[in-house]
């Protein structure tokens, strides 16, 4: 197995994945693959392709865009940038979170788990309405 090649498969299928390119996942990821992020912890394909799903139903424009890559061994950790509109609250400016995916593959190349890492309170819950403005008085009063 060529971790570089794989890292670099699935670095290329989250940057050009779109509603439709979601039902190929299994190219990428084993069966039994583990996900991790701030909002969920699943394992299985299908429940991966749940989260990826609504990621289109939820958001507007998502997209990734992949800003680094490091492998060792049969692991690699790609650090990126997740851009997307609210379809409800400010839905014209673009957000970005900012954040790291650690992946494990097996020998076959398939990721067996991701872990996504970054800050859902400044990344997300700062930017909402309400919720927003305590989360900013939250970290100020913190800072101080």
């Amino acid at each position: 197995m060529d971790t570089r090649k794989a890292t670099q498969n699935l670095a290329t299928f989250f940057e050009t994945l779109t509603p439709q390119s979601v039902a190929q996942l299994h190219t990428i990821y084993d069966a039994q693959a583990t996900f991790k992020d701030p909002f969920n912890e699943v394992q299985g394909l299908a429940e991966i392709e749940r989260i990826f799903r609504h990621m289109y139903v939820a958001l507007d424009q998502p997209h990734f865009v992949i800003t680094g890559q490091l492998v060792d061994g049969a692991q690699a950790f790609l650090t990126w940038e997740f851009r997307f509109r609210f379809k409800r609250f400010d839905t014209r400016t673009v957000q970005t979170v900012r954040g790291a995916s650690h992946v494990v593959f097996n020998e076959q190349g398939l990721v067996t788990l991701h872990r996504d890492y970054w800050d859902a309170a400044e990344e997300v819950y700062e930017k909402l309405p309400v919720l927003g403005s305590v989360m900013r008085w939250l970290k100020q009063r913190a800072n101080s």
